[in-house]
This record gives structure tokens, sequence and C-alpha cells, in this order.
């Protein structure tokens, strides 16, 4: 359990196990407790874990800037150079996998692979009503928010507690903005698993979307998967999961390590 001070941050972060690094990126209201202690488990067998906290979230103190998915990509790069990592591999969900895509767009000679999971990258693609719904998030909500898990976690370990209503009036106001990576993700040098719930935020036709920018799905990979995307990218639609339980699937791990772990996707 450490901090480093990075980027203007001071960032909370946790390291599990040994082996070939792997930073762990947590969800939105969320920690690096976010992950279960089995998928944990399954991640740590054979990697170093390393867990942030990232900005306002879990034990890391807010900094008075926006959540910025960009800024919070810089705050992980870093973080890598803080720990001497070389070309670690990355995981994130949701607002992690939104950072961990970002953090392989803006510098992608720190970065071996990268995981992106349930993240769109256009904020149209995004379900109407999932919209609806997240512009209704703010400091007025607290009192909804009282008896959930996130709530509990951020009164337990934040360091400033009271800062709850500022989370939510900051991850709302990060919902509100509008994006588009699509000329970015098509440029993308580091491979890349995209991952979504078959019942996500956005339809399963978003990822594949994705993947197409990626060189993925435009035609037979061939026996010997020679016409697989040539940048080692690929695709995974989670069954039987949503936007909500994606991450404690055990799929999320074993399908996250057969892709960081295959040589051939490099």
């Amino acid at each position: 359990m450490s901090y480093a001070d990075v980027n203007g941050i001071n960032l909370y972060y946790e390291i599990h196990g040994t082996g070939r690094p792997l930073i762990l990126l947590h969800g939105g209201l969320g920690s690096g407790e976010m992950f279960a202690p089995d998928v944990l488990a399954a991640f740590t067998a054979g990697r170093q874990v390393i867990l942030p906290d990232l900005q306002g979230h879990g034990r890391t103190a807010d900094v008075d800037r926006p959540f910025d998915f960009h800024e919070m990509a810089r705050d992980i790069a870093a973080l890598i150079d803080h720990l001497s990592l070389d070309r670690p591999d990355v995981a994130g969900f949701s607002m992690g996998g939104a950072v961990a895509l970002r953090l392989a767009i803006i510098a992608p000679e720190k970065v071996g692979k990268v995981v992106s999971a349930s993240a769109g990258i256009r904020r149209g693609a995004t379900y109407p009503e999932i919209l609806e719904q997240q512009a209704q998030v703010g400091a007025a909500s607290v009192e909804f928010m009282k008896d959930t898990p996130m709530y509990e976690s951020y009164q337990r370990v934040a360091p400033r507690p009271e800062d709850f209503p500022r989370l939510l009036d900051k991850i709302g106001a990060a919902m509100a903005v509008d994006y588009d990576l699509t000329d970015e993700v098509r440029g993308l040098e580091v491979p890349t698993l995209i991952m979504g719930a078959d019942a996500d935020m956005v339809p399963p036709s978003h990822f594949v979307e994705i993947f197409a920018l990626l060189d993925g799905g435009l035609r037979d990979g061939g026996w010997d998967g020679s016409d697989r995307p040539k940048g080692g990218h690929a695709l995974a639609i989670v069954p039987g999961t949503t936007h909500y339980n994606l991450v404690d699937s055990p799929l999320f791990a074993t399908l996250s390590l057969a892709f960081l772990d295959n040589d051939a996707a490099a």
C-alpha cells in the first residue's frame, strides 16, 4: 500500500503477486477493491498486479481539476515511470477501460497490451435511457446512494469521506461531455482486446464497430490466423453479463489473460 506523487496527484496504489506487471483499473465510483478476491487471485496467479485508485476514488483524494479520462491516463503513464515499469500490460473496466484505452492512444510507448472492457468510444453509442440516467448523477443524488456498496466503500476508505457529493458532481459532469475517439482508435498501435457484456450500456454492435476500426472482423482470419487484425487486436463479448457485473465474472480474468499471455497477439 503506497502513494505516488505523479502528475499533480497523490495516487494510491497496491501491488499484489509477482510476474509480468499488469495495471488493473477499476470503474467509476469504485476502487481497487472493486475486483472480487477470486478475480484478483486469477490475475495474481502469474502476474504482478498494480491496483491504483483513480482520481477522487478510493484512497486517492481528489484534486482541483475535472474528471478527464485523458488526464487520468496521464496519471497512469506517470505511475509507470514512477515504478520504473517496462511496458506493463493494462486492463480496465468501465471508467478504467476508458482510461486504459486513452493511455494506449496518448502513450503507446509505455504500454505492452491493453484490455478495455465495457468502454465505448462515442457518447452517442450509449443507450438513450442510460444517458438520461447519467444526466441525473450529481450531489443531489447522495441520499439515493447511501445504501449502495459504492457509498459504503467510499466512506470507509476515502481520505475525505465528505467529498462524496463532489465525486458525484464530477462524474456527472464527465459523463455529460461529448466525445468520439473514432480517429484515434483507427490508428491505435498497442494490441488491444475490446471486451463488452452482451447486455452492456452500449449495444454489442458498438464493440464490433470498435473492432472494425482496429482491422478486425473484415475478413476470414485464415487457418493459421495470419489474416487476423494486423495490430494483434481482439474482440470478446462476454455472455450472460451486464455492465454492472462483467467485472465479477470469472470470464473477465480468463479472457483478459488469454489475450495478454498470447505472444501471437503481440
